[in-house]
């Protein structure tokens, strides 16, 4: 959990707890693979899309494997273009008979909860264009409430991530509340019921297969989870916390203590999300920051064009109020206050200035050029403990917000965090890279890819190649089908940068 000192900047992005309880018909080294995909186009002007990232930001709330399994895959669709769609989703199939949910993937939190029947303040309608479902746990035969007794609920209280008061019997339900830092949150009972899969094993022949989870069951929402324009069924967490979906498939042995993505930036959209070790020549690692609820690193200084920052490495010593996180909920990158004015003083200094323009628009810094954006701006470092730089290219910092002319405006996608010395590398500095989030040995590696191509995935057994589209590479001899998971997608809460910027 986040400690108090970070409450008030980061109290909120809901830490979720997913507890996987496979079935022993598991461990015969099969792949479970799920379908992600997007919402739809939305258009924001660039202040609501930092008061959506605000709100995200509020919602963080504080707080050995068997040697055999498979590789679980998230084939993804969606594209990052916060002016098409910029939203990543999946959707989980749940109960009997089962049905579908659309859930959130996020990397920044850990449990899986829907919205459940009967519900105060859910939206019933969504502007994502999908409908919406509740979960019925009287209506699944497979359904169990968990109660104050069980040892899973005792875990969850000690963590935060549960509650049960002095006055509940040990047949009390096992109950949940978020409250998050805008006033907003969720609150509810965990229920365990079966979660479908499609799993394809390693002589290449697709079964049906399910497992037994604890999820939450949601049945109060308020503040801007009410809201019907970006509504979804509820939340899927990608966390690091013991409870969650990647440690506990790994306690099980259904997959490795280890999963990667690899989102597409272009406009077509697309990607990779595999429970397993991408294994591409380039990969660096960088060791996590430990005793943290995210995915902290080490940053040590920011390069620009080559020239490193004249910024005290101290603003980047991880603590209770600084340091820098890896989040791919959060749409555009917050950059540490000190280091904002220097890093965007060097864009300018560094770019082409008989190429472009600058102008400045609701303390915004934009740029007006015809040229290529490799050809007029510069290359950037960050540059993290073990000797790890991560290179990023101008569209890993600038955002296109329209047209002047012949030319195209541009502008700094990264935001200032006013105030604070959080650092928060969201999807503009995600995409097109491959990112390993390696728990097994606390590491996050990372290299420039594109994510359009297949991958390489280390399982116990070897490498298994894994394409990020429904299409078959049938050169390649090691090759495996595209399944479609039978449930539930996830809206992110990401925010998206509309042209209203300039407006």
């Amino acid at each position: 959990m986040v400690s108090s000192a970070l409450n008030g900047l980061l109290a909120g992005l809901a830490i979720a707890v997913l507890v996987f309880i496979p079935s022993a018909a598991w461990n015969d080294g099969s792949q479970l693979t799920m379908q992600l995909e997007r919402g739809m186009p939305a258009r924001a002007p660039v202040e609501v899309l930092r008061a959506w990232d605000r709100f995200r930001h509020r919602r963080i709330l504080q707080g050995a494997a068997p040697s055999s399994y498979g590789v679980v895959d998230f084939p993804v669709e969606g594209s990052w273009n916060p002016f098409t769609v910029g939203l990543y989703f999946t959707r989980v199939k749940l109960g009997n008979p089962a049905r579908e949910f659309y859930v959130q993937i996020d990397t920044g939190s850990d449990i899986l909860w829907v919205t459940c029947n009967p519900c105060n303040g859910c939206p019933t309608s969504s502007g994502l264009n999908i409908k919406l479902e509740s979960f019925e746990p009287d209506k699944s035969s497979t359904s169990s409430s968990i109660s104050c007794s069980d040892q899973r609920c005792t875990s969850a209280i000690q963590t935060g991530e549960a509650t049960c008061s002095s006055s509940d019997s040990s047949s009390s339900p096992c109950s949940y509340s978020f409250q998050y830092g805008d006033g907003s949150g969720t609150s509810g009972y965990y229920v365990s019921d079966t979660l479908y899969f499609d799993t394809v094993t390693e002589n290449e022949q697709t079964l049906n297969s399910s497992a037994t989870i604890i999820f939450g069951c949601s049945n109060s929402q308020s503040g801007d989870l009410t809201k019907s324009d970006r509504a979804i069924d509820g939340i899927f967490g990608f966390g690091q916390h013991e409870l969650s979906v990647i440690s506990q498939l790994s306690s099980a042995g259904v997959a490795p203590k280890v999963f990667s993505h690899c989102l597409k930036g272009s406009d077509s959209g697309g990607g990779i999300l595999v429970l397993g070790e991408i294994v591409e020549p380039g990969i660096v690692y960088t060791p996590l920051v430990q005793s943290k609820p995210h995915y902290n690193l080490n940053l040590e200084s920011i390069a620009v064009n080559g020239q490193t920052l004249s910024v005290d490495s101290s603003v980047f010593t991880t603590s209770n109020t600084q340091g820098t996180i890896v989040d791919s909920g959060t749409t555009l990158a917050y950059l540490a206050e000190k280091a904002y004015d220097p890093f965007v003083n060097a864009i300018i200094a560094s770019a082409s200035s008989n190429l472009v323009s600058s102008f400045v628009a609701k303390g915004n810094q934009c740029f007006v050029t015809a040229n290529r954006i490799d050809d007029v701006f510069p290359p950037v470092s960050l540059n993290f403990m073990g000797n790890a730089s991560m290179i990023l290219k101008p569209d890993d910092y600038l955002i296109q917000q329209g047209s002047a002319g012949n030319g195209i405006i541009w502008c700094i996608g990264w935001q200032k965090n006013d105030g604070q010395g959080i650092t928060i590398l969201g999807d503009i500095v995600l995409k097109d890279k491959i990112v390993v989030y390696d728990l097994a040995n606390q590491r996050i590696g990372w290299t420039s890819y594109d994510c359009s191509q297949s991958v390489n995935v280390s399982t116990s057994s070897g490498k298994n190649e894994y394409l990020n589209s429904n299409q078959l590479d049938t050169s390649a001899s090691n090759k495996y089908p595209k399944l479609r998971l039978p449930s539930a997608v996830a809206i992110v809460v990401h925010i998206l940068v509309a042209t209203a910027l300039l407006l």
